[in-house]
């Protein structure tokens, strides 16, 4: 199927915005079923994901098929106007399977099996766990190819597991072989001449298990490479058999987990139809809501348009040490928020809560308090709200003025053991950025270092260790034809093969920042600053050179590093060489956007408000729980409730405004 005949998210929303979530009904005897229908109609939900862990209800036994309770359910589903995301189910193989197949289960660095008795338990590199995978996933899509209840696939569900077993092992010897051609090649791009590591056979290749001490950088780097790719070949195998099998345009998806480093994930959403993720921000974390917009804004960005919300709770998760339930009115907020980000879906792990297994305390739709409980009637209330906005919502599209650069294979190669400080942490950094913009109100998009740049106003990179010189090249010429590039520490430093560039950070990158020398990396303590002379710097910092007419903005005052840049300008590229205080970052990143022509949607917010534009809607959301009123210029009509908004609007606790000019 080519890329411009492939379905895509509107093909399953069909100008709704879906609602709903998991729903395991094998977990309750049927006349539940129908109480569930019941409630799914009053609280407006139109899908329901089914078969994500009932491979042993489905396959109780080698070869055998029990499709039977499948069949009632995907006809009840479609009786009551309710669609089904169909899942292969093959995150969580049978038990029997581990017994007979015990290759199928994977190995960790140590060579212990993980074991039957939770889920994800199989090996991506498995001949036998791909073997049964692919069989239950073709009679599953012979069997519901054409089922009109079907609006979409889901395959596996959050694709995460390593594996470092002997057939895992072969597989990564397949995979270099492809890579490099020859042993020659790979001792290149893995420095072996290091510590004697050098390989004169590939079976002498092996994952990086356990090691006596720091094992080698380049080799990790290629393994974590090797495993979002083995993974990546599971998904693209049960999703070619489900579209062999379906003669509509039913669109094929699978759920990351949010910023998840196991996976390339802008490789991933190339081959998927709908991209979509899984959002448990904490509701007492006072920035939960920054850590929902970044994930948000990266999925929208992988996905090029409108997205799936796969999962989200209703109330509390049951994995953090303490899990607290979500305020009155904070399910609502978080949902619209993402809805103003782009998702065309608004679904939950789960829709009735368990009462057995891990996840019991896990909450659902409808929580263990019933029909009546809180929950339930705030999940009603949205469902109401969401479909009433959607043929205004769904399909819409707004592109930025700003975009952040993120790359997994940077990610995995500044990560490695022997790193400069283990205060850095890749995930921290860019979270840290990103919530300086937010904060300043200044809309994002993510974007690949390689991808084309020249929309953006302004382009950030809070770190990328490790660049490609097409990368470098791609900046470059950003620059040059006539972007803002503002830029953080470690960045530039190694090549793909997470080799150093010569003078410690890239020659071309030196030039384009006015960097005549980088002489050390100073690297902080957790307690330790580095003053400047209009902020503290924290987590790092740079002993550099100035070049030519490149202007110090803010210097180094006092220690070792007195009267160094600690940012660098040269043009209209920056370069900031610690972490500024939260305050001071905010401030640098605004004024830099504001001087490359990149607004805020509205000025004057107060902190914990949040504007989105989406087409033509604006979205503004108040994230704290006292009221606040807010000047919108202009008359607008807000969707939820149908008032006149003129001029100004007060937004309650946790309250949304969804504004048509």
């Amino acid at each position: 199927m080519s890329a411009d005949k492939r379905p895509g998210l509107a093909d399953a929303t069909r100008g709704r915005i879906l609602f709903g979530g998991d729903y395991n009904p094998e977990q309750w005897p049927e006349e539940t079923w129908h109480e569930d229908v019941r409630l799914m109609r009053d609280a407006g939900v139109n899908s329901v994901t089914l078969g994500v862990f009932s491979w042993a209800k489905l396959e109780p036994r080698p070869g055998e098929r029990e499709f039977g309770w499948l069949d009632r359910l995907m006809d009840l589903m479609y009786e009551n106007s309710i669609g089904v995301v169909l899942a292969t189910p093959t995150s969580s193989p049978p038990p029997w399977l581990g017994r007979l197949h015990p290759e199928t289960l994977p190995r960790d660095e140590d060579g212990r099996s993980e074991w039957w008795g939770g889920r994800q338990h199989f090996s991506h590199s498995s001949a036998a766990y791909r073997r049964y995978a692919a069989a239950i996933t073709e009679d599953l899509a012979a069997r519901y190819g054409g089922h009109p209840a079907l609006t979409m696939w889901h395959i596996n569900n959050e694709y995460c597991t390593y594996d470092w077993g002997d057939e895992a092992a072969a597989r990564f010897r397949r995979w270099l072989q492809t890579k490099y051609g020859t042993l020659d090649a790979l001792n290149s791009a893995w420095g072996t001449a290091f510590w004697s590591q050098g390989y004169g056979d590939w079976e002498e290749v092996l994952p990086p298990r356990h090691a006596h001490y720091l094992k080698n950088p380049a080799q990790v780097l290629d393994f974590k490479r090797f495993t979002s790719d083995m993974l990546l070949e599971c998904y693209v195998a049960e999703r070619d058999i489900v579209r062999r099998h379906t003669p509509s345009p039913i669109p094929v998806t699978t759920n990351f987990m949010p910023l998840w480093v196991g996976q390339d994930a802008w490789r991933w959403a190339e081959e998927e139809d709908v991209v979509s993720v899984d959002l448990y921000p904490d509701p007492r974390d006072p920035l939960g809501a920054q850590h929902g917009a970044l994930v948000q804004d990266m999925t929208r960005s992988q996905a090029r348009g409108p997205w799936m919300l796969m999962e989200q709770a209703a109330g509390p998760v049951n994995w953090r040490g303490v899990n607290h339930p979500k305020p009155r009115g904070l399910n609502r907020l978080w949902s619209l928020q993402a809805v103003a980000r782009g998702a065309d879906a608004v679904c939950y792990f789960q829709w009735r809560q368990s009462r057995q297994g891990a996840e019991k305390f896990h909450s659902g739709m409808v929580s263990h308090a019933g029909e009546e409980g809180r929950t339930y009637q705030e999940v009603k209330q949205l469902g109401a709200e969401l479909a009433g906005i959607s043929g205004e919502v769904t399909g819409s599209h707004t592109s930025n003025d700003i975009a952040i650069l993120h790359d997994w294979h940077s990610w995995w190669a500044g990560s490695h053991e022997g790193r400069l400080s283990t205060q850095v942490d890749y995930a921290e950094v860019l979270t840290t950025w990103h919530r300086a913009l937010w904060q300043a109100h200044l809309a994002t998009d993510f974007a690949h270092p390689e991808h084309d740049l020249t929309a953006y106003k302004l382009v950030v990179v809070p770190q990328l260790y490790a660049l490609t010189d097409a990368a470098i090249d791609n900046l470059l010429v950003y620059v040059r034809s006539g972007g803002t590039l503002v830029c953080g520490f470690l960045t530039g430093i190694a090549d793909e093969d997470d080799r150093v560039r010569p003078g410690g950070m890239d020659p071309r990158l030196r030039e384009l920042f006015g960097i005549r020398t980088l002489h050390e990396w100073w690297p902080l303590d957790a307690e330790e600053t580095a003053e400047t002379d209009g902020f503290c710097g924290t987590l790092w910092s740079e002993e550099i050179e100035a070049a030519g007419d490149a202007s110090v903005e803010v210097a180094y005052k006092g220690g070792e590093l007195d009267g160094l840049p600690a940012v660098l300008r040269n043009g209209r590229a920056w370069y900031v060489s610690t972490l500024p205080e939260p305050h001071a970052l905010r401030v640098l990143l605004a004024g830099i956007a504001a001087d490359a022509g990149a607004r805020p949607v509205l000025d004057g917010l107060p902190d914990r408000l949040e504007a989105v534009r989406r087409g033509d809607l604006l979205f503004v959301l108040n994230h704290g729980r006292e009221s606040v009123t807010v000047q919108v210029p202009g008359t607008h009509r807000d969707l939820l409730t149908g008032a006149t908004v003129r001029a100004e609007v007060t937004l309650g606790r946790y309250g949304v405004v969804v504004l048509r000019p």
